[in-house]
């Protein structure tokens, strides 16, 4: 009877959630003036004359755009224990981030309006599309498997707390969504991944698992195990009433045809569009390739063209599709102007439907190729179509000749390897050369890039780079493009140990 309660609950929201989509600027323009309302409260704000900001116009000259490195000074006082510096209300949870294009942590503060108004209330609208798309699923019938991180005090101030996004909001669920969850928190909340693994396998295999949330890196790893436990032969002979994967993290594409293997049966993918600094969008049809921006979510929007100066950044309404744009956000937890690092293209603007083309950090242009995480994970999920192939994960950087000429390099994880990694080669420059032009010219002759050299590295690796950074967990990923040779040179070292 819950399960139906539940159920019914969440179809009842999705004519407003369609709503919502149409009045995106009008709530942006709210949102601003409920945010400088708040922070006007706060050290930040009488910084910036928050009190004398009347118009967006105003706003974008006063106050700079900001990164993590700008605000840290501000959030390890917060982490010590002052308040009222980035947002009025009290702060004493923190999302840690190892962040993909750094070395050092993140802590991203998360207020009790960040926590109802983003986070929970973009994953009740994950929930609410699934209902409103699968009229009589049963996912509230079962448990829902729920792969997350571990928290921790923080050492100079018993008050306060950070961890892994997901085990922050496993931290506030609510009685009767913990009632529908598995593992135990005890198990859920493991720090370590490697003595994690065995014992929530052994937990959720006893359960009956309807729906799936979690990182599809991370989900494989877990699913591998399950099936050496059991001895089935899919993951559906494990959990029958299993219906749907709620994932987000990385572009799913690469893994679809690998999750059609452990999941052979009827199945919905429904994927999301959140991280520490807030909960962006979703994928608001099934089979949908694009995602739809959240705008009424504690989250105000700006957007600056690539390589465009500060100036000319833009609000929602003046945005055009088409362009390649950085994501600057501010939110009700104190990060004012904050650059995310994503990168992103709108195709249309009623709704605001978009796709993540890259980070501003993770890219190529070595020699004028320009390309994009976009451009790379759609090539290698055409390229594995093609020859067979399914991989576990994948990093590429530059290579330099005494020649003149360059290319790429690239270190490749299969799952199932191609019968010939030649013919993966030029299948995967061919479907470059396809989706980036820039790629293309810099191609054509040889003049200027010479074909891709892919070393096909051992099983485990990318896991290994991870222990080793001390990033082993279910929200850290590896770096996919890089403009430098660091972390490539670092897997070829463990995975080629006579390379110099």
């Amino acid at each position: 009877m819950l399960g139906s309660v539940i159920n019914w609950y969440f179809r009842q929201r999705y004519e407003d959630l369609q709503q919502q989509t149409f009045r995106a600027v009008e709530d942006q323009q709210e949102l601003l003036d409920y945010l400088l309302e708040m922070g006007s409260e706060t050290e930040y704000g009488e910084s910036y004359g928050f009190k004398q900001i009347r118009s967006y116009e105003s706003f974008r000259k006063q106050v700079p755009i900001v990164e993590y490195e700008d605000l840290r000074p501000w959030i390890e006082r917060t982490l010590k224990g002052e308040q009222r510096l980035l947002w009025p209300g009290e702060i004493t949870w923190f999302a840690k981030s190892s962040g993909t294009t750094s070395n050092s942590a993140k802590f991203i503060p998360i207020s009790y309006e960040c926590l109802e108004e983003t986070h929970f209330r973009g994953g009740r609208d994950m929930v609410t599309l699934h209902c409103a798309q699968h009229s009589e699923t049963n996912a509230f019938q079962g448990k829902a498997l729920i792969i997350g991180g571990s928290y921790r005090t923080n050492p100079e101030n018993p008050k306060s707390f950070s961890g892994d996004l997901s085990a922050v909001l496993w931290a506030h669920l609510p009685a009767w969504a913990n009632l529908r969850s598995t593992p135990e928190p005890n198990i859920a909340m493991m720090e370590s991944w490697e003595k994690k693994l065995e014992p929530m396998a052994q937990a959720v295999i006893k359960e009956n698992v309807t729906s799936i949330t979690g990182v599809p890196t991370w989900v494989i790893v877990l699913f591998k195990r399950v099936l050496e436990i059991t001895g089935k032969s899919n993951i559906h002979e494990v959990w029958p009433n299993l219906e749907v994967f709620f994932h987000g993290g990385v572009n799913f594409n690469p893994y679809r045809e690998q999750f059609k293997k452990f999941l052979p049966g009827p199945m919905s993918y429904l994927e999301t569009y959140n991280a520490s600094e807030g909960f962006f969008g979703l994928q608001f049809e099934s089979g949908f390739t694009e995602f739809t921006l959240l705008t009424h979510h504690g989250i105000f929007y700006e957007f600056q063209p690539l390589g465009a100066g500060n100036e000319d950044c833009v609000p929602l309404w003046e945005l055009k599709p088409g362009v390649n744009y950085a994501i600057i956000i501010s939110t009700n937890s104190g990060l004012w102007r904050y650059r995310v690092g994503d990168t992103v293209r709108f195709s249309s603007t009623q709704p605001y439907n978009f796709k993540i083309t890259g980070r501003t950090r993770l890219f190529i242009n070595a020699f004028g190729e320009e390309l994009m995480v976009e451009n790379a994970d759609t090539a290698i999920t055409e390229t594995c179509r093609k020859t067979g192939a399914t991989i576990a994960d994948y990093t590429a950087a530059p290579i330099y000749l005494s020649s003149g000429r360059g290319g790429h390099e690239w270190c490749i994880e299969f799952i199932e390897p191609p019968h010939n990694l030649d013919e993966f080669t030029q299948t995967l420059d061919s479907e470059l050369r396809r989706c980036n032009g820039d790629y293309d010219a810099k191609r054509k002759g040889d003049l200027a890039m010479h074909m891709p050299v892919i070393h096909a590295v051992p099983q485990g690796v990318f896991q290994a780079w991870l222990k080793k950074k001390g990033k082993l967990g279910v929200q850290n990923k590896i770096p996919r493009l890089s403009n430098d040779r660091l972390v490539i040179d670092e897997i070829l070292s463990m995975s080629q140990p006579s390379r110099p």
